[in-house]
This record gives structure tokens, sequence and C-alpha cells, in this order.
């Protein structure tokens, strides 16, 4: 297993990929998301237009089987940056841990690990002094809740992550055996580099 950045021609060769991944994994629980490859390529069109974004891969060989990606909070979505208004981070401080994408197989192998490892040292590179990302939030008697999930909230504290207090996202998707988006809320974690 080899897990490292992403960046010129390796990176432009794996962005389809990245959109695949995201939507096979996402479909599972929290997200039951029901994404299409048109919109996965348009949003992962920003991080081959940002040259502050990251993107690390996990292979197995040469195939990709996992992804995580991360940006400067303020060239993200609008909906990502308002939230953090009242919080006194100024978002020129804040990277944005976007998502990790890993398939069920290769789970449990530290590259969870490896994928906040790669993101915070290249924010720390790019001299931000705090890191984020956000969490579904769904209700515990959601009926599409596997009654064996287990949250990674566990793993999000041992790296030093905790839920910001009332820095709350809003996104709209479109769920799994649903026709039209609807809005999401997304709870912001966070931890000082």
């Amino acid at each position: 297993m080899e897990v490292r950045r992403l960046t010129g021609e390796a990176l432009d060769a794996a962005l389809e990929d990245v959109a695949r991944l995201r939507i096979a994994v996402f479909r599972d629980w929290p997200y039951i998301y029901d994404g299409s490859l048109e919109y996965e390529r348009r949003y992962i069109q920003s991080y081959r237009e940002s040259d502050a974004a990251v993107v690390v891969g996990a292979f197995d060989g040469t195939t990709l089987v996992g992804a995580a990606t991360g940006t400067p909070l303020e060239d993200h979505a609008g909906d990502f940056a308002a939230p953090f208004a009242g919080t006194g981070l100024k978002l020129e401080d804040v990277f944005y841990c976007a998502e990790s994408v890993l398939l069920p197989e290769y789970r449990g192998q530290g590259l969870g690990h490896a994928f906040f490892d790669h993101r915070e040292a290249h924010a720390r590179e790019l001299g931000r002094g705090h890191s984020v990302f956000c969490s579904v939030i769904r209700p515990d008697d959601h009926p599409l809740k596997p009654a064996d999930y287990r949250p990674l909230d566990g793993f999000w504290r041992k790296r030093g992550y905790a839920p910001m207090a009332g820095v709350i996202a809003r996104f709209k998707w479109t769920d799994l055996g649903e026709d039209q988006q609807t809005e999401k809320a997304l709870q912001f974690w966070g931890r000082p580099l």
C-alpha cells in the first residue's frame, strides 16, 4: 500500500477515480449520497484549479483505493466559510480537510491517519494554524442508519479534533431514494496545528 500526494499529471490522471470513489463511499451512512459523475467532475475540478489544494491518494499497486482532499477554507464553497463568522478565526488561517474516501476493505490499516498526516503537513507548509473538517449530522433514529454503525468521533478526538460549538454548515445534496436535494447540517470539527 502506498500513500502519496498527487500533483501535476498524477493528479490529473487520478481525478476521475477520485470522483468515482466519492460516489461509491458516500452512498454509505451517514452521507447516503446519490451522486452523479457529472457533479463530481465539476466538484473535483476545484482541486485542479487551486495551487494551494492537496489531493492524497492511497494505492494498492496502481489502483486508487482511497483519497483525501483539502484546501484553504477561503477557496472552498461559501457555504462552508460562512459559519466561521463568529469564531474569531481568520479564514486565511484555516485549512479545510474536505473528504476522506476509502474503500471498506482497506479500512483499519492506518490509511485514515496517513490522510490526515499529509493534509495537516500541507496546511502547515501553507502557514495555516488551524485544521478543520465537517461531519454529517443525522438523527439517531434515521431509518437508513445501520444497526452496527460506529461513528468516527473517537478516531478524530485521538488526532486532537473536537466539535466546534455552533459552527454548523448547511449544504444540499440528494439522498439515496430521493428525487431532489435537501439541506443537510454538517458539524465542523477543528484543532490548532
